[in-house]
């Protein structure tokens, strides 16, 4: 019987995500299983949430890793800190905005959202506007949209959301590990994050934080959590405490992964990290521009870490990534929603984030163009 996987080979992940994997993290995950009540994982696990505080900038118990990608980071907010007919603000300019009202409409809030055009960021004086006409439970945007490459300008937005005495909600999947999140800071209640991004990790995990005012509102719901295997009250028993408290059993492995791809960004030191993704990001910018291809976001809003571009007029964009994944071993991404088929998404994400491999996918473009 053949098997599929000795078919595959090394790719260069510039796409939206997932990244190219470190060598580090795939050693990692090649490390014996453990059973998920062993006291040697216990410890990796206690040092997994502490790795998670410092990376988010936040002092937040409730800080763990869930079991599944961004999306069940997404989902666990929500579930967790949603009741029915609560009055929940969405602020969207991109598709992962609009995952989220879908998510919030599905629980039975109450939800407005507040649209913004594709490409460009949210106007934090539209929010201030729209929260001093109503009372919000809680409040979500998306820091970086991974679908448009525009970076929402969250420590704006955040004053007029303490204001209206909200909670407020933050997608950080594509931001951390490759620019500033700085969750207490910032006023940031609730935030989830993925692995496959910044992190460089595979896909399987999503990092996720309540502040006590989160945590406050998740103890005193009046109604269940309608997710039995997202439900926090359950999972922090098993993150925390000197007896741990079975809920499911953990993805062993992903989370030796997780372990290491944080070691690494403290090795290499966080604000070196974020150098390090600006640095390159305007190199390829650089490199883009000199072969006349033309950036979709305004220079002050654009994201380091995916960078979205125009497709130029009688270029196929199919014909285009299918070429650079044949025959160069390259995988960019094409559009989302109503940018599909216009732009590209190139990632500069963890360890895609070297000038070695902006080089080559310049040369590959160059070569096609």
């Amino acid at each position: 019987m053949l098997n599929l996987l000795n078919n595959l080979d090394e790719m260069l992940l510039m796409g939206p995500g997932p990244s190219t994997v470190s060598p580090t993290i795939y050693e990692a995950l090649h490390r014996p299983t453990l059973g998920h009540l062993d006291p040697r994982f216990i410890q990796i696990m206690d040092t997994i949430k502490l790795q998670l505080q410092t990376i988010l900038n936040t002092k937040n118990v409730l800080t763990v890793p869930m079991s599944g990608t961004g999306s069940a980071g997404m989902e666990t907010c929500f579930v967790n800190l949603i009741e029915p007919n609560d009055n929940v603000l969405i602020l969207i300019n991109g598709v992962f905005g609009g995952r989220m009202q879908d998510v919030a409409s599905r629980l039975g809030a109450n939800v407005d959202s507040l649209e913004f055009p594709w490409g460009t960021p949210v106007i934090p004086e539209k929010v201030k506007l729209q929260l001093a006409e109503k009372k919000y439970q809680l409040v979500a945007v998306v820091h970086a949209e991974t679908s448009t490459g525009v970076a929402n300008p969250i420590d704006m937005i955040a004053p007029f959301v303490k204001e209206n005495g909200a909670l407020f909600l933050v997608d950080a999947v594509t931001s951390v590990g490759g620019m500033p999140v700085e969750m207490d800071k910032w006023g940031i209640d609730a935030i989830y994050s993925g692995t496959q991004k910044c992190l460089s990790c595979p896909p399987g995990l999503s990092p996720v934080s309540f502040s006590p005012k989160a945590v406050e509102k998740l103890t005193n719901r009046k109604s269940k959590v309608p997710n039995w295997y997202l439900d926090l009250s359950l999972i922090a028993n098993y993150w925390s405490g000197s007896t741990r408290v079975y809920h499911h059993t953990a993805p062993i492995n992903m989370l030796y992964g997780l372990y290491q791809a944080l070691f690494d960004i403290l090795e290499e030191g966080i604000l070196t990290i974020h150098v390090r993704h600006k640095k390159n990001h305007d190199y390829l910018v650089q490199g883009l521009e000199y072969l006349g291809l033309e950036m979709l976001v305004d220079k002050p809003y654009r994201l380091p870490m995916l960078n979205a571009v125009k497709i130029p007029e009688g270029i196929n964009d199919g014909d285009v990534r299918a070429t650079l994944l044949n025959d160069y071993n390259i995988e960019i991404g094409g559009g989302l929603g109503i940018f599909a088929g216009r732009v590209w998404r190139i990632g500069l994400m963890g360890h895609s984030a070297y000038e070695q491999n902006v080089d080559k996918l310049l040369g590959a473009i160059k070569n096609q163009l």
